[in-house]
């Protein structure tokens, strides 16, 4: 891992794309302020493995699960008025 030190209002540089400003120090935690572009996503760390994990669940389940879901009807289409 790397290891910077910043002031207030320094930032890091990921690439050219990628700003990380550090914006505030308040009581233990740090404010951070990411300038990226709108493909990246950006996550906290715990929503991120809070995610993989419900996908990990998803892949892992039972199929015979699935297959007793019910199945969703489809919307039928309206009939068209002939003039």
């Amino acid at each position: 891992m790397l290891i910077l030190t910043r002031k207030i209002d320094e930032a890091i540089r990921l690439g050219d794309d990628i700003r990380i400003v550090l914006v505030q120090i308040k009581g233990g935690q740090v404010r951070l302020g990411i300038e990226c572009p709108s493909h990246v996503r950006v996550l906290r760390e715990e929503l991120y493995e809070a995610v993989r994990q419900e996908n990990l669940n998803a892949v892992s389940s039972d199929p015979k699960l699935l297959a007793s879901l019910p199945r969703q009807k489809r919307p039928q289409a309206k009939p068209t008025e002939s003039t």
